[in-house]
């Protein structure tokens, strides 16, 4: 393959060893061309958005950086250029990060410790349109599903669904008590309790809920 006909890449991560290292990988492949490295996200969005001609085919990232980690780097690619396909390169394998990353349809993941051969394995497969996962990212996204299931399947009872969806329809404590014959106390027991049982931080979050359960519009 010709220079001109290389694949382009681009890196962010903030550990120099590793960017040292994939260089010097690289370096070693005439198909790839790594044309851009940063040290953080918002450097390497910016260059992105700036040298929209130059046609980049695929960027490796990490996902805890500075200013920009690679969830939301990895969700803007996806978004404002399309075409540019995603590699994460980390030694985080959290099932949440895990799963966010795939609903931002990122194009694969391996982490840090991976060979040099399932490095080369990764880039090659999905630059030529598929999608790479190592087995222990695998592992953990599957462990990520369940316990998205485990979360979407939270049972409430009728009084609690009655609260959340008063709450989502910004009533008031006291609102919500007269509404429904009981103390004041009694609601903000409830309302403790639902903050606790649906994992999030505030009545906000409380109302984002409701309305993932359809019980307002």
């Amino acid at each position: 393959m010709t220079k001109s006909n290389t694949y382009k890449l681009v890196v962010a991560d903030d550990h120099k060893m590793f960017l040292d290292g994939l260089l010097s990988i690289i370096s070693h492949e005439s198909d790839y061309e790594i044309v851009y490295t940063a040290s953080n996200g918002l450097d390497l969005k910016k260059y992105i958005d700036i040298n929209t001609t130059d046609q980049i085919d695929l960027a490796i990232l990490d996902i805890n950086m500075p200013k920009m980690d690679g969830v939301a780097l990895n969700h803007y690619i996806k978004e404002n250029h399309p075409t540019i396909k995603t590699l994460i390169v980390s030694m985080l394998s959290e099932p949440q990060k895990i799963y966010e990353l795939t609903q931002a349809a990122v194009n694969g993941y391996i982490p840090k410790n991976a060979k040099k051969e399932e490095l080369l394995k990764a880039i090659e497969t999905i630059l030529k349109g598929s999608n790479y996962f190592s087995n222990s990212i695998k592992e953990a996204y599957t462990k990520s599903i369940f316990e998205q299931k485990q979360h979407n399947e939270i049972n409430l009872s009728k009084r609690e669904k009655e609260i959340l969806q008063l709450i989502a329809k910004e009533y008031t404590t006291q609102e919500i008590a007269d509404q429904l014959f009981l103390s004041k106390y009694t609601i903000e027991g409830y309302r403790t309790s639902l903050i606790s049982k649906l994992n999030v931080k505030n009545v906000v979050g409380l109302a984002k809920h409701a309305i993932k359960l359809g019980l307002v519009d």
